[in-house]
């Protein structure tokens, strides 16, 4: 039996989704940009897929805009902020994803002032920090809603109440990756003017993401072309993909509650699972948690070791973020909540979705208690 476990690096798609899009680009392969029937029908594939995202979230349609996933989205947030804007400050946090920090070390180096927000020990933002650091010219600020590494929710709507109520001028971006269609949020409680999306993380195909741009946002497009998507994000229209992410986010969001209940019992039965049979272990993620995700720092052990271990019984999960995988070095997001770095060196991520199993979760707690015990032993030696 295998069991797969890294769901926030990608998910497993519907299979629903894969023949929906496989139909789109056998029999629907117009050009939306066309004016022909066919590139009509395509347009039309396009215009349901965006409402079908909008009304997950309670936004317009209109302000749906596709991208090539949650790195564009976020890029396009920043960027395009930056690029309509005459401010040059910034507010975000010491544990964004990789396509966050990186954009903003890249804004740094063009004159950007780039703040970023310290987290206590559960890696929540601090609130005091933010009303500090919040200035006239702040354009931005930009926060992830759920950490891809240990499922830490921040306080969004807080922090969204503070930013208008300090400067009413400047945008607040979400990058909710992880969190849609796991956490329940919508464009009204989250107070955000841009939420990023990502298709591949709700059981959707990989290339495909979204950024909502709250009506009257200003942003300055970062591609240039033949004028698509009003503009801000040109270039021919990947049809099947948007569709396919629109159909997952329709089946994701039906199925929310379902599986929120369902995954978060697995997690806690994962989490007492080896907590009751593992000695010297930390669990990083911390109470109130998102549902699917739970980080685990192994005393004594590499955590490529473990992980590589455990594929060998075909179970897959990771030492991390997916996106920082191959750069090596310990975990930033594990640093900045103050764990230990020999616990960080032997971190390990399980992260659950809607198709995980019972029998799945037991078979996993089974094989970290004895690969842990054979790990150790060979270490001692």
């Amino acid at each position: 039996m295998e069991v797969y476990l890294d769901n926030s690096a990608t998910t497993r798609p519907y299979e629903e989704s894969v023949k929906y899009m496989s139909d789109i680009m056998l029999n629907e392969y117009g050009n939306p940009s066309s004016l022909h029937r066919r590139g009509i029908e395509a347009e039309k594939l396009i215009k349901r897929a965006k409402e079908s995202i909008a009304a997950t979230i309670k936004a317009k349609s209109s302000e749906i805009f596709f991208t090539s996933g949650g790195t564009e989205s976020d890029n396009l947030a920043v960027m395009g902020v930056c690029g309509a804007s005459r401010g040059k400050h910034i507010i975000s946090t010491k544990i964004e994803h990789p396509a966050m920090l990186n954009t903003l070390e890249h804004l740094h180096s063009m004159g950007y002032k780039v703040d970023l927000l310290p987290v206590d020990k559960n890696g929540r933002v601090s609130l005091s920090a933010l009303e500090r650091l919040m200035r006239k010219d702040t354009v931005l600020v930009s926060i992830m809603h759920v950490n891809n590494e240990i499922g830490t929710i921040e306080p969004v709507e807080e922090i969204g109440r503070i930013i208008k109520q300090i400067n009413k001028a400047t945008l607040f971006h979400v990058d909710a990756v992880q969190s849609y269609c796991k956490v329940p949020f919508n464009v009204n409680t989250l107070k955000a003017d841009l939420i990023s999306f990502s298709s591949h993380k709700i059981h959707g195909p990989k290339g495909v993401g979204a950024l909502y741009v709250r009506t009257g946002a200003r942003l300055a497009p970062i591609l240039f072309g033949g004028g698509q998507q009003n503009n801000l994000r040109p270039g021919t229209e990947n049809v099947a993909g948007f569709a396919g992410f629109g159909m997952s986010a329709e089946i994701c969001h039906r199925n929310m509650a379902e599986s929120i209940e369902r995954i978060s019992t697995f997690k806690e039965r994962l989490k007492n699972g080896i907590a009751a049979n593992v000695s010297d272990i930390v669990i990083n993620t911390p109470e109130n948690s998102a549902p699917h995700i739970l980080n685990i720092s192994f005393g004594g052990i590499k955590s490529e070791v473990l992980l590589h271990s455990l594929e060998s019984e075909e179970i897959y999960v990771s030492s991390g973020s997916a996106c920082s995988s191959h750069k090596g070095g310990s975990s930033y997001v594990l640093t900045a909540i103050g764990v230990d770095k020999k616990l960080i060196d032997g971190s390990i991520r399980f992260s659950l979705s809607e198709f995980t199993t019972i029998e799945e979760i037991d078979k996993t707690i089974e094989a970290v208690i004895r690969n842990v015990e054979k790990i150790r032993l060979i270490m001692r030696k």
